[in-house]
């Protein structure tokens, strides 16, 4: 690769420093792949000139290939690759905002943005826990979800309008099409007309078979959501880029549709001594129209107890005052009488009273059917004690688990909520098999979205293999309860293997005719999601 060709028409940093190769050769997955070249675009132009300099180089050089990376908290290796690393952080420009939309570049932070939307009483909802450091542009390519997908819905919900670099080099814009606009499209004989001729005759010709495979569940961020692309009189090509991962293009502005903020809230926090009941009382707290229902269980509880001057850095919060508000349960822990899972359901509302009256009937509801004790936080501050300990789990769990690496890799599943009481013993029977492994439990149980985090010695290499082995076991008993291996994390190089058995072969094929139509020299992203293989997962997990 000629470096120095590509230095001519590129205005911003490209490097082969070691220290930053290095920094870009992990993200928070269990992967380390060591990039050669990390390229830091100026603009959007500079993106555009990098595709066209990897397509011409391509036949010479087959090896070359291109990943978007925006803050690194890909937990499937995504944003990892051994050839051209794009950092986005100076694409991050806000180009509109108002009480209906928001339009910005892939880099922006969402807590760049997130004051601004508050201040106008509007909330984009679908931000993941890593809202304090993730990108929209990563919000849009994982199909990201979170504490308020229960209500609102996931990343796909939200964007309206896409424009996108593709595999020619050239931008264009991707937004839902009457079917006017897209017999116009289709009447195009250029790369872009010839794109809108393969996917349209794709989706109509097996229509049937992807309406068949369109998993149920709430959430999903796995495979390509082809089954949303046509449905008879729109035809939807950001549906398709929303969830790919970087895999078809490169995105580059989004439009984002945004909701009122609802400002009345009320934290109810329930403390569970077992899983036993969690499905029944989730069902039952459902019923009063939540907007989130929560939970973590005490192992996350004790290492966030461990680190609160952590949490009170990231939260803004001295680590006193933290201490002082959780005396409660650091003498529970002293003890040992730390309740075994906590479950966190907010209410929103029109009013202070409505959602304070919501409150208090789950309150007393779960209190006559359960006999399970909680919480009313006074107050923000009150409830953002355990909103933050939510949030940062994960992170903490990253930093503080010494040996042991927090192996990202059955950590999004989901299944129905109602068959949470029957899948719930048989996920922890399997887990149970493997000793090595011990874990945390959080996630969204609203949605029966579990982040089930393993904590594994990954210097050992049995364990390395049975990362794959226990996959197999929990992917086969999602697919027996229909549910899916992953609602808003996605496939990247971790899950991508196991597509055909979530989705049978000839919805994989599909799959990759998507990826060829859009790729076909394999430019973008590639190993992850449908070009992702079980022998590139196993020969790049992480030693250490």
């Amino acid at each position: 690769m000629s470096l120095s060709q590509l230095k001519q028409k590129f205005k911003g940093q490209i490097s082969t420093n070691e220290a930053l190769l290095e920094k870009y050769s992990t993200d928070a997955s269990v992967f380390k792949i060591a990039p050669k070249v990390i390229a830091i675009p100026k603009d959007t132009k500079d993106v555009e000139e990098l595709v066209k300099f990897v397509a011409q180089q391509k036949q010479t050089s087959p090896e070359l290939s291109i990943t978007v990376r925006g803050g690194g908290t890909d937990m499937t290796g995504g944003s990892i690759n051994e050839s051209i690393i794009v950092d986005t952080v100076n694409l991050n420009k806000v180009e509109s905002l108002n009480q209906q939309s928001l339009t910005a570049q892939p880099g922006l932070f969402f807590r760049d943005i997130e004051t601004k939307l508050i201040a106008q009483n509007t909330i984009l909802p679908c931000y993941p826990s890593s809202k304090s450091w993730c990108t929209l542009g990563g919000m849009a390519s994982n199909n990201a979800g979170g504490e308020k997908t229960l209500r609102y819905g996931q990343s796909i919900n939200f964007v309206e309008e896409l424009e996108v670099i593709l595999a020619d080099g050239n931008t264009y814009t991707i937004k839902p099409l009457t079917q006017t606009e897209l017999t116009a499209k289709l009447a195009q004989t250029d790369f872009e007309g010839q794109l809108y001729q393969q996917v349209f005759r794709l989706v109509k010709d097996n229509y049937k078979l992807l309406q068949q495979a369109k998993p149920t569940t709430s959430k999903n961020a796995s495979g390509y959501y082809l089954w949303d692309v046509w449905d008879g009189t729109t035809f939807d090509l950001t549906k398709l880029f929303v969830g790919s991962q970087g895999t078809l293009g490169i995105i580059t502005k989004i439009k984002w549709r945004l909701v009122p903020l609802k400002r009345n809230r009320q934290l109810t926090v329930f403390y569970l001594e077992t899983l036993k009941n969690l499905g029944e009382i989730v069902a039952e707290l459902r019923k009063l129209d939540p907007e989130s229902v929560e939970v973590f269980d005490n192992q996350t509880f004790k290492i966030a107890l461990r680190y609160l001057p952590e949490i009170g850095l990231r939260t803004k919060q001295s680590t006193w005052s933290l201490i002082w508000k959780f005396k409660k349960e650091i003498l529970q822990w002293l003890i040992g009488r730390l309740p075994q899972i906590i479950l966190l359901t907010e209410f929103t509302g029109t009013t202070p009273e409505e959602v304070e009256q919501q409150a208090q009937k789950a309150q007393q509801i779960i209190k006559e059917q359960f006999n399970i004790s909680s919480l009313l936080p006074n107050n923000t501050t009150e409830a953002n004690r355990f909103w933050s300990i939510r949030r940062e789990s994960y992170n903490l769990l990253r930093h503080h688990t010494a040996r042991k690496l927090s192996a990202a890799f059955i950590e999004d599943i989901v299944v129905h909520p109602d068959q949470l009481p029957k899948f719930i013993p048989q996920i922890k029977a399997i887990i149970d098999r493997y000793p090595a492994f011990t874990y945390t439990i959080a996630g969204h149980a609203g949605d029966a979205n579990f982040h089930i985090i393993p904590l594994v010695d990954l210097s050992n290499p049995k364990h390395r293999k049975e990362l794959i082995s226990l996959s197999d076991e929990v992917f086969n008993l999602v697919k027996k309860y229909q549910g899916s291996m992953t609602a808003e994390h996605n496939d990247g190089l971790v899950r991508g293997p196991f597509l055909e058995q979530m989705f049978g072969s000839q919805v994989l094929s599909l799959f990759k005719q998507v990826k060829t139509i859009f790729d076909p020299q394999n430019i973008f992203n590639p190993h992850k999601k449908s070009d992702a293989s079980i022998e590139y997962y196993r020969d790049h997990v992480r030693s250490h």
